[in-house]
């Protein structure tokens, strides 16, 4: 293996840490919105979304951490076959192609996660009352 295997990961990399990053930024809007919506009361559908925000900043968390690990091993990697030490280097590599799988396991679940938080809202749609000139046009 030479010194550039591992390199060829870094804008994998990346650009995975990015697109980590804006998932998280857009739930901590969502959380933000959600706190100057509601006010004093929370609705039911609200607490819902609360534990599924919840369960994903702590997945997108463990996304990046894992993303980061991979990062740094990969780097280790690269030194470790700069400086000649060829067995070193194969196996952080080893680890960090690992560190990256978790992580965008991670990410697949939630994801599959962030899709229940749709439904939840799908779900708090279709609870409402249909208005009579929508009602009249489904029926006619």
């Amino acid at each position: 293996m030479t010194l550039t295997t591992p390199g060829l990961l870094f804008p994998a990399i990346s650009l995975l840490l990015l697109a980590y990053t804006n998932r998280f930024l857009v739930i901590a809007q969502l959380i933000r919105g959600l706190n100057a919506r509601e006010g004093e009361s929370i609705r039911p559908v609200v607490v819902a979304q609360i534990t599924n925000l919840r369960k994903r900043i702590k997945l997108i968390r463990t996304m990046q951490v894992y993303g980061v690990v991979s990062f740094l091993l990969c780097t280790l990697s690269m030194f470790a076959l700069f400086i000649e030490l060829n067995t070193t280097g194969i196996i952080l590599f080893g680890v960090s192609l690992t560190c990256l799988s978790l992580s965008l396991l991670t990410s697949l679940f939630e994801i599959h996660i962030s899709c229940d938080a749709i439904e939840i809202e799908l779900q708090s749609i279709e609870n409402k009352p249909l208005s009579n000139r929508v009602s009249r046009n489904f029926v006619e």
